[in-house]
């Protein structure tokens, strides 16, 4: 049987939250035929467990140009596929288990896509700290989801050791950065890469290709972005920016 295509997302990336929302525009079958796994740094335990199994996390630190060119590069983005775009200013050094966990959790009761979409409009569409218990909690339930059980999978070790493997794939699979596209044999990172891998699929699956309006952004670069982000180095990601996230 032939192996289904992957897609790695973080849902603290904004190429990542780009990159899933036009693949599914344009693939509309991407729920029903790619294999959706998250990532995120782990917290210390997870990081032991993954470690225990031979495993680690292929990031690297940003340095402060590449952070501001990421910074403009997403606000071009945004601007270019006509998308509002409320800035997330994240506490330094937060953990994402929360809103990883609970997608796992959520994909159990078949319900892992109305979870993601609620949790991104919350982050890049009004700024919200989707991490944040409370924040979570709310944006679940107003997506008619069980906010409280999901927010409880952070604590479910069933649903740990699951993490510790969808980590562990992303070791396997030399995934450093996001969105992060897998298919038969081909490879390819970034938002950039996007059209490969939609052209990849439907050649797999027959599907009549099709194309999306743009908008182009006009003003500086960084205009816009709150002062606090311009200066808290890996705000969004720790990996390489580029077509990265």
């Amino acid at each position: 049987m032939r192996k289904r295509p992957r897609l790695y997302f973080s849902l603290r990336s904004p190429y990542s939250w780009m990159a899933v929302d036009q693949l599914e525009r344009r693939f509309p079958r991407a729920t029903e035929l790619i294999d959706y796994y998250p990532f995120w740094e782990p917290d210390t335990e997870l990081g032991r467990a993954l470690h225990d199994r031979g495993a680690e996390v292929l990031y690297s630190p940003m340095s402060k140009a590449k952070h501001l060119y990421m910074l403009g590069d997403i606000k071009r983005t945004a601007a270019r596929f006509g998308y509002p775009l409320a800035w997330p200013v994240d506490q330094a050094g937060q953990e994402w288990e929360l809103p990883h966990l609970a997608w796992l959790a959520a994909r159990r009761r078949g319900e892992e896509h109305v979870l993601y979409r609620a949790l991104v409009e919350a982050r890049w569409h009004r700024g919200e700290r989707i991490y944040d218990e409370d924040v979570f909690i709310r944006t679940a339930d107003a997506a008619g989801l069980d906010g409280a059980a999901l927010r409880a999978a952070e604590f479910d070790p069933e649903i740990r050791a699951e993490g510790v493997g969808v980590l562990e794939a992303a070791w396997e699979d030399d995934i450093f950065g996001f969105p992060y596209f897998r298919i038969g044999r081909e490879r390819l990172w970034g938002l950039d890469r996007l059209d490969e891998f939609v052209a990849a699929l439907e050649a797999a699956y027959g599907e009549a290709p099709s194309t999306e309006a743009s908008l182009a952004a006009k003003t500086d670069p960084l205009h816009g972005v709150p002062v606090q982000l311009t200066g808290q180095i890996g705000a969004y990601d720790r990996d390489t920016a580029g077509g990265c996230g």
